[in-house]
């Protein structure tokens, strides 16, 4: 059996360890059917996902949250109560909407790149991204945490009965679930680095002093820091190709993004205070270097509240199974977003 290594990035922000609250499930309509792409999202918060494209999703977050929030176009949004932090294989029914019950709602399949509200959102991002993120400053300093963690992934019976971890059982206590690929995994290497960077963009350079790290893990460590650095480069989502293991992926907010994705608005709701509009993308061909996911923006300032990428399946990286990317950015002085989490999960055969 081939085993997955994961490689997970925290920037900005401390995640914990152990979430507290995780929910697994499928959604279905009333002739119980996959609902695919729906919205899922801990109430009051911006921590969603999407329903893949047999209805299932896996979501979880560090914080305590009571009530789950499920929506899609032409149907009831739906608030589940959550009675356990840890709810497993929930099955949800969503009904159609009274104004849609004689409409027919299609997400599958190429969408309208004229008359479509998501596009139309979409180029009102591209007319204020100037007015958004660290390249409007001339210079700039940021505290930065970075975590990279690096694990064992699909535990199953044979490899805890191995002979590999023959007297060290207790390790499979430290088992968690992936939120991306719903698999079970072993932390094998966790190493945390806190910095302060110093940027100017007049002259183009940035500068990243090292306050304080630890790991833990395998005894040389420095050789798998090395080696994830070398895979991982900065990359702003806001630019029209993001670099990944030496290939160029079409960004879901590039400019030429109306080619290369299906657009559907989505959802619309207020999120800290503000305003905002949810947007569901996948490719529009197949064996191109793309993502799916969902992003919320900002109404008024049209800049990104939450985003999450997962690179199509038909990209065919090599030995990289998967790609999957979430960004959350806050408000600076009640008008510019800034990044403040950035996470990267990627599976290695």
């Amino acid at each position: 059996m081939n085993r997955l290594f994961s490689v997970l990035f925290f920037l900005f922000s401390i995640i914990s360890a152990l979430a507290q609250t995780k929910v697994s499930g499928q959604v279905f309509d009333a002739s119980n059917n996959p609902v695919s792409f729906a919205n899922v999202i801990f109430k009051g918060s911006s921590v969603g996902v999407i329903t893949n494209e047999e209805g299932t999703f896996y979501i979880e977050d560090e914080n305590n949250w009571d009530v789950l929030k499920i929506s899609f176009i032409g149907f009831e949004t739906q608030e589940i109560q959550l009675e356990k932090r840890v709810t497993y294989q929930l099955k949800v029914t969503l009904q159609e909407e009274a104004a849609a019950l004689d409409e027919v709602v299609i997400v599958s399949g190429k969408q309208p790149k004229k008359n479509n509200p998501a596009i139309d959102i979409l180029r009102k991002i591209w007319a204020n991204k100037r007015s958004n993120g660290l390249k409007q400053y001339k210079q700039y300093q940021y505290d930065k945490y970075e975590k990279v963690e690096f694990d064992l992934n699909t535990i199953d019976s044979s490899l805890i009965e191995s002979k590999l971890f023959k007297g060290m059982e207790f390790v499979f206590n430290q088992v968690d679930t992936s939120k991306v690929t719903g698999k079970t995994y072993l932390p094998m290497f966790i190493n945390e680095a806190a910095s302060e960077v110093y940027g100017d963009n007049v002259i183009n350079e940035k500068r990243e002093i090292l306050k304080g790290n630890k790991n833990s893990g395998f005894s040389n460590n420095q050789v798998i820091i090395d080696f994830v650095d070398d895979l991982y480069s900065d990359y702003d989502v806001y630019d029209n190709y993001l670099k990944f293991f030496d290939k160029s992926f079409v960004s879901p907010i590039s400019r030429t993004g109306i080619q290369t994705y299906n657009y559907v608005l989505s959802d619309s709701t207020y999120i800290d205070n503000k305003w905002c509009y949810n947007i569901i993308y996948y490719p529009r061909r197949k064996n191109e270097l793309t993502f799916k996911g969902d992003f919320w923006v900002a109404d008024t300032t049209f800049a990104l509240k939450n985003i999450n990428m997962q690179a199509s399946k038909s990209a065919n990286i090599n030995w990289v199974k998967e790609i999957y990317i979430e960004q959350d950015f806050e408000v600076l002085n009640d008008s510019v977003f800034l990044i403040k989490r950035d996470y990267f999960m990627s599976d290695f055969a």
